[in-house]
């Protein structure tokens, strides 16, 4: 018999075994978190989670297959293996979402990188059950296997629960993935420890410590490793990041410059922010006799709310905006109220912090003189869901007499097919519109849709701006060939065109 091979029948004594299953459901745990930090990462980076969700996952069960498949050919030797792939694991995958981040801005493909890493992960994980149950094969086999997958699977459960409600939000993608390490590097130390079979594994032992320590290293080195990440991603000092429940939001500033970033997605700079919640807020606003009450959807930096309330006239603001950390940040930190003026704690000034969607349809209140939608684009299925005809529908419904309502609705040079998706979902939600653009230099030539029940008024009223005035507003209607107007389809809850058409378009412009 080769030396570390386990004696037949001998895995009876309670504390190895307990120790083993145990190790089932952490190790069940940390590979489902690697799992959900590279979809992530990637739905972050690459944009249309859908995709990247879809794409890593099943690159990442393709791969545990062919570990598995490939754990037939260990013939001795188990133990060792299994202690070897637990430390390997725990290195690669908790480092992996600091390597994700660290190599973005570097390697030319970032898929490559991406998909590398996910099989390599994958094949290793593939490999642990079925090593996992060989060693446990000294007890009866259908307690094993009933055992081993019970763990297995509550394990997938508690990382699923874990990962958005609490890792997500209070450690942060990096910082879990160095836990997890730590998880999996733990569970290969304690089985050194605890099993009789691996009191010679020296070498193992030395490793096992190394990993660990690295991985601690990596822990509470986390928030200066995204730090840099994010320096190179967007060329400039980063002076705020936090990962919150349903983002990360990043705040850099370049001499007067502070630009706002949402998931690696630019929401403004501070130097022509004006240009664009002007031409967002006042030629609507402007065509409300007496605009009393108004509601913004999305907009939590309070930028577009800082325009609305301009208007005297305004009694009630509700500002409907997702996460309550975004709404905060911009609350009370004093650069950021000086650029929004103080606006979402205004007297007049009512936030919500709500999933726009649900809200809208389940709103029983007041209706709006003004709305005004301002959300980020359709980068993805979870955000496209705000810019369907079912969406629209439950707008229009808020919408009081005589209301006009704009949508922000991405480049009509860029992505014009995008652009006319809007303005024909808003139709068929039995709306009528006009389109209009502006440039702003921060995001090139940008669209708005206003949208009413009736015909929208052609008089326009509206406080002087830094850049919109009543001699250049008719100007934002004309548009070029290039930008004219073309059939599109409607955007809906089951075909989210609109994301596609988007995605697309900016692709072929970024090159």
């Amino acid at each position: 018999m080769a030396e570390g091979d386990p004696p037949p029948s001998r895995v009876t004594a309670s504390a190895p075994a307990t120790t083993l299953l145990v190790s089932a459901f952490v190790v069940s745990t940390c590979g489902l978190i690697y799992e959900l930090l590279a979809s992530t990462i990637a739905s972050y980076l690459l944009g249309d989670s859908v995709t990247q969700f879809s794409t890593v996952i099943g690159t990442y069960l393709f791969a545990m297959g062919v570990g598995s498949w490939c754990s037939r050919y260990v013939k001795r030797d188990e133990l060792r293996l299994f202690v070897r792939t637990e430390l390997l694991i725990a290195l690669i995958g908790g480092c992996s979402a600091a390597a994700l981040f660290l190599l973005f801005p570097l390697v030319q493909d970032f898929r490559v990188a991406l998909y590398a890493l996910v099989l390599a992960i994958g094949f290793l994980v593939g490999l642990e059950i079925p090593l996992l149950m060989r060693i446990l094969k000294g007890f009866d086999f259908r307690e094993v296997v009933s055992n081993v997958l019970t763990f297995d699977y509550v394990g997938a459960l508690a990382a699923s629960l874990l990962f958005p409600l609490l890792l997500m939000p209070h450690l942060g993608l990096m910082r879990t993935g160095f836990l997890f390490g730590i998880a999996n590097g733990g569970v290969a130390l304690a089985l050194l420890m605890v099993l009789p079979r691996a009191s010679g594994f020296r070498l193992e032992k030395v490793l096992a410590i190394v990993v660990l320590l690295l991985l601690c290293v990596g822990f509470v080195a986390s928030d200066r490793l995204q730090r840099w990440a994010e320096v190179a991603v967007y060329g400039e000092p980063v002076i705020y990041a936090q990962t919150t429940r349903y983002q990360r939001i990043v705040l850099t500033r370049h001499g007067d410059d502070i630009r706002l970033y949402l998931n690696g997605n630019l929401q403004f700079s501070s130097r022509d922010e004006y240009r664009y919640h002007e031409a967002l807020v006042h030629p609507a606003m402007g065509r409300v006799a007496n605009p009393r009450n108004v509601l913004i959807l999305g907009g939590g930096d309070g930028l577009a709310a800082r325009e609305v309330l301009r208007y005297p006239q305004v009694e009630h603001l509700t500002l409907v905006d997702l996460d309550a950390e975004m709404t905060s940040l911009f609350s009370r930190t004093a650069m950021l109220t000086q650029l929004n003026h103080g606006s979402l704690t205004n007297a007049r000034m009512h936030v919500i912090n709500a999933d726009g969607f649900r809200w809208v349809r389940e709103h029983q209140g007041r209706q709006y003189d003004a709305i005004i939608v301002d959300f980020p684009d359709p980068v993805d299925y979870s955000v496209g869901k705000l810019y369907t005809e079912t969406f629209y529908r439950g707008v229009r419904r808020l919408l009081a007499p005589g209301g006009v309502m704009v949508v922000q609705s991405t480049s009509p040079l860029v992505a014009p097919m995008a652009f006319w998706t809007v303005a024909s979902t808003l139709e068929a939600a039995g709306l009528q519109t006009r389109g209009y653009h502006v440039y702003v230099p921060s995001f090139g030539e940008w669209g708005f849709v206003l949208a009413a029940a009736g015909p929208i008024p052609t008089t326009v009223r509206f406080p002087r701006g830094r850049f919109l005035t009543p001699v250049s507003e008719p100007l934002m209607f004309d548009f070029p060939p290039d930008m004219a107007r073309r059939p599109t389809p409607v955007n809906r809850l089951d075909n989210q065109i609109l994301v596609r058409e988007f995605a697309d378009a900016w692709s072929r412009y970024e090159g």
